[in-house]
C-alpha cells in the first residue's frame, strides 16, 4: 500500500482490521492520546505542536533547587487527580486483544499504569511509572502516594490544590511563587528525590529498550496508537519495524512524525476504533481491570 498522505487519509477501520488479521501478533506502541479518555491531558495538538510549556528537563531538575520546587509543588496539586484515573475503553480493548492472542506486547510512552490496570500483561513502561519515586543518591524507591503525604506535611499552607491537571501528573500553575515550597529529601540518605520516570534529557534504560525491541522482533506488525511520535524514544520503533520489514499502522487523530513511513493510518478516536477492532477480531471488550 502506498504511503502518500492521500492514501493514509483514506484508510478505513476495515482496511486496518484486514491487515492486522493477516499479520497475527502485533506490537502496540501507545502515547498520550490513548489516555485522554481517562481524564489525563495530552501534550500536543493535531499538528504535533506543544499545547503547553515543555516538560521539565532532567539536567535542570538535578542542578537547580528552584526547578525541583516548581516540579514538586505542581505535582502535589496534580497527583490526587492523576492517581484516580482509570482505564478507558481503549485500554480495555487492548487488554482483551492481548488475551485473545493478537497483541505480542504493549510498549507505552505513558507513565500512568493504565494498561496494567486494564489487564494487559506484557507491558513495557518505556518512560517509567509516575506512581514510584526514586532517590538519585542511593537508588531507594518508594511509593509516590507515600511521598504525597510527606509533601503535604512539609507544606501545610500550600493552597493551590484545585489547579488543572497536566499530562505528567503535575498541574498547570502560573504566576505562583514557589520559593517557599519545601521539598523533603530522601529519608535514607538525604539525596534528591525524583519521580521514577524518564525526563527530557534522560535516556530510556538500555535493558528496557532492548526488551522492547526484542518484543517487536517477535511480532509481525507494529500498531501505533495515540502518539505523535515527536519524541525519538517512540519513533525508533517505527524505524526498527521498517528495518524488519514489518507493516506499520497508526490510529491517531493528528499528524505524526512518521506519517511518511506509515503503511496504514486511521484518523479516528482511539477508544471507538479499538473497541470496533476488538469486536471485528472477536475479542469482545469486557470489564476486566476495573
Amino acid at each position: 500500500m502506498s504511503t502518500t498522505s492521500s492514501t493514509l487519509s483514506s484508510c478505513t477501520l476495515q482496511d486496518l482490521t484486514a491487515v492486522l488479521a493477516r499479520h497475527h501478533r502485533w506490537t502496540v506502541l501507545t502515547g498520550a492520546g490513548i489516555s485522554t479518555g481517562s481524564g489525563i491531558p495530552d501534550y500536543r495538538d493535531e499538528h504535533g505542536a506543544w499545547k503547553r510549556p515543555a516538560p521539565v528537563n532532567f539536567q535542570d531538575f538535578m542542578a537547580h533547587a528552584a526547578t525541583r520546587q516548581r516540579y514538586w509543588a505542581r505535582s502535589l496539586a496534580g497527583w490526587p487527580v492523576f492517581s484516580q484515573a482509570r482505564p478507558n475503553l481503549a485500554h480495555r480493548a487492548l487488554a482483551q486483544l492481548e488475551q485473545a492472542g493478537f497483541v505480542q506486547a504493549t510498549i507505552t510512552q505513558n507513565v500512568d499504569g493504565l494498561h496494567q490496570q486494564a489487564g494487559s500483561r506484557n507491558v513495557v513502561d518505556l518512560h517509567g511509572r509516575l506512581d514510584e519515586v526514586i532517590c538519585m543518591g542511593c537508588g531507594t524507591t518508594s511509593a509516590r502516594a507515600t511521598f504525597q503525604h510527606a509533601l503535604v506535611a512539609a507544606n501545610p499552607n500550600w493552597h493551590h490544590h484545585n489547579a488543572p491537571v497536566a499530562p505528567d501528573g503535575d498541574a498547570d500553575l502560573s504566576g505562583v511563587d514557589f520559593s517557599a515550597f519545601s521539598v523533603p529529601p530522601c529519608p535514607v540518605c538525604g539525596g534528591i528525590l525524583k519521580p521514577h520516570v524518564v525526563f527530557y534529557g534522560e535516556n530510556v534504560p538500555l535493558a528496557r529498550k532492548q526488551y522492547a525491541l526484542e518484543q517487536l522482533s517477535a511480532s509481525r506488525a507494529l500498531l501505533v496508537i495515540g502518539s505523535s511520535l515527536m519524541v525519538y524514544s517512540g519513533l525508533r520503533f517505527v524505524h526498527a519495524a521498517k528495518q524488519l520489514g514489518l507493516p506499520v499502522a497508526a490510529i491517531n487523530l493528528g499528524a505524526t512524525r512518521a506519517d511518511a513511513e506509515l503503511d496504514f493510518k486511521l484518523r479516528a478516536p482511539c477508544d471507538e476504533s479499538l473497541a470496533q477492532l476488538s469486536a471485528a477480531l472477536k475479542a469482545p471488550v469486557g470489564s476486566h481491570g476495573l
